[in-house]
């Protein structure tokens, strides 16, 4: 297991060290790291209660600043230009200063620090530590991506899982720093997202020239392990804090050592990984033979066309397009509208939870437990989706949007419990739907940088986050919640009562949310429908070997820095 010999034990160690620190291995990690760190966007129900209470807001005015958060969280496309032509640690920094700044402000304001803000004062400060993510997602999310394009499903599910528990993270890191007072969250996720930035702002970066093994994907299968004992770490604490009611400080401190403990084991992997490579690095350049490759033939260059005629001339499946030839594509479009009707259901389902709850007639203690075990189910749908899907592409040639048309018609089945009100159905429900939220973004994500290729994918992967904000809008506002609104009158007026503007609407029954779950019933198997029309355009593009362009590429740089390696040896040879 030893290195070759070199110099010495001090030598050895100091090569492994260098090896690590430039090594791709460190920077997956760092990229779980902030995935864990981002939390905040997923407890804003953990501290909306001080915002409220210490600034005299309503339930309205509450709901207002949750939408600034939601729309920041949502708006990306700035980050993505911004990566296209930048490093990202630039992106990475913007990201840091955003989510120090908004944080920093809310936690002022609630802390009495400052004086009480105007409203539009509160509602740019979330909007901005929302905003936040955005960048250093994509400074963490596109670079790891590209560095692994051949095990893209599998990188995607495991960066969208991690990042679907970090809420439950941040909770428990918080509870051990500073136990059951609330009033200081939003100063926790102010420092501790931008320390891990900027503590990893140089490990995450584009890698030209890796040794790049052939089994990428049984080093990320150990990381999808460890992460599923972090989840069933925090499934297990969850449970207990339900049955104990309430932990102690003790109690706390050490489940969040167990967690930080659970976080930080990806290490073990990242050494040993680092030390093959090292090892074999070492022995390649003494014992391979010196093979320089044939230059190919250059060819002419090509007729430059205006940018408005080649939006409408996109290239073959799979290389890479321009952004507006992606966005002008019918893939693009097929894309986006299966994404809107499948994660619109999903979305309504989960923000109204409580209240689905509520009129249904479960005890409040039971609906606590379905919205915290959501991201649990969101985290195991999300790594599922990412590996199997990978599995089913690379083994059998199955096209990855026939995955997301069956997750569209399975969260189907959790919208009919729903609008039936079926006895217990809220249980089986919920594990669906928490399940199909979370297999959607590792296969949205993917399907994208398969389709159009990496060059533009830092701007694109934000096209596909769109779909939320949309699918929130049309299914949730304007549906869901009117026909909510308008059943809870006709109870209200059935009793004899009569309703004023701005007094609360409370409904009770089935019939709250059974119009709206069978029209999402039918926007979803819509949504299935044009899933399929995508499933038959790139079918022919999946059966042919989809990452064979970025093989021949690593080998290609392979050889040459091995041809460097080489003649730097002969150089000190000859001296």
């Amino acid at each position: 297991m030893g290195l070759p010999e070199s110099g010495g034990t001090g030598a050895n160690i100091k090569s492994l060290a260098v090896q690590v620190l430039t090594g791709r291995w460190l920077m997956v990690f760092a990229t779980f790291l902030l995935m864990v760190a981002s939390g905040a966007s997923y407890v804003f129900s953990l501290y909306s209660n001080d915002i409220k209470s210490v600034l005299g807001y309503d339930q309205t005015t509450l709901n207002l600043i949750g939408f600034s958060k939601d729309l920041g969280n949502n708006i990306g496309i700035l980050a993505g230009l911004i990566n296209e032509v930048t490093p990202p640690w630039v992106v990475l920094s913007i990201g840091a200063v955003l989510n120090f700044v908004g944080n920093f402000m809310i936690w002022l304001a609630v802390a009495r620090k400052i004086p009480a803000p105007k409203l539009w004062h509160m509602c740019l400060y979330i909007a901005v530590g929302g905003n936040s993510h955005t960048f250093t997602n994509t400074g963490a999310f596109i670079t790891c991506v590209k560095n692994f394009p051949e095990s893209r499903g599998v990188v995607m599910g495991l960066l969208t899982g991690y990042n679907s528990i970090s809420g439950a993270v941040n909770a428990q890191l918080y509870r051990a720093f500073y136990g059951d007072d609330t009033s200081f969250f939003t100063l926790f996720v102010a420092w501790l997202p931008t320390l891990l930035s900027l503590a990893f702002i140089r490990t995450i970066r584009i890698i030209e020239n890796p040794n790049r093994p052939q089994n990428d994907a049984k080093v990320f299968y150990k990381f999808l392990y460890m992460s599923l004992g972090l989840a069933g770490f925090l499934l297990v604490s969850i449970i207990l804090e339900r049955i104990l009611i309430n932990f102690t400080r003790t109690e706390y401190v050490l489940s969040a050592a167990a967690v930080l403990f659970l976080v930080f084991l990806p290490l073990v992997v990242v050494f040993k990984e680092e030390h093959k490579l090292l090892k074999s690095k070492l022995q390649t350049q003494f014992t391979a033979p010196l093979v320089v490759s044939p230059q190919p033939p250059s060819l002419p260059s090509k007729q430059t066309i205006p940018w408005w005629k080649d939006a409408f001339n996109p290239p073959e499946i799979g290389e890479d397009f321009t952004i507006l030839q992606a966005l002008f594509s019918i893939e693009m479009a097929s894309l986006l509208l299966a994404a809107i009707c499948g994660l619109g259901g999903t979305i309504t389902m989960i923000d109204n939870l409580g209240q689905i709850g509520t009129a249904f007639g479960y005890p409040l203690k039971k609906i606590s437990d379905f919205v915290s075990l959501t991201s649990i189910w969101s985290y195991l749908g999300q790594i599922t989706a990412g590996t199997l899907s990978e599995i089913l592409v690379t083994k059998y040639k199955c096209p990855r949007p026939l995955l997301l048309t069956l997750t569209i018609l399975f969260s189907s089945i959790g919208h009919v419990l729903i609008a039936f009100n079926v006895p217990s159905g809220l249980h089986v429900a919920s594990v669906i739907t928490g399940f199909c939220s979370g297999a959607f973004w590792p296969l949205i994500f993917t399907i994208i940088s398969e389709l159009f290729g990496l060059k533009h994918y830092s701007t694109l992967y934000h096209f596909g986050s769109v779909a939320n904000p949309m699918a929130l809008y049309l299914l949730n506002v304007r549906i869901t919640g009117s026909y909510y609104d308008e059943e809870a009158k006709k109870q209200m007026a059935a009793s004899g009562a009569v309703w004023k503007p701005g007094e609360a609407l409370n409904c009770l029954g089935g019939e709250c949310f059974r119009l709206s779950f069978i029209i999402i019933t039918i926007v979803a198997l819509f949504g299935a429908v044009v899933s399929l029309v995508l499933v038959v355009r790139t079918t022919k593009f999946y059966q042919g070997d989809i990452y064979k362009r970025f093989r021949n590429e690593a080998e290609m740089e392979e050889e040459d820095e091995l041809v460097l390696s080489l003649e730097s040896v002969g150089v000190l040879a000859e001296n």
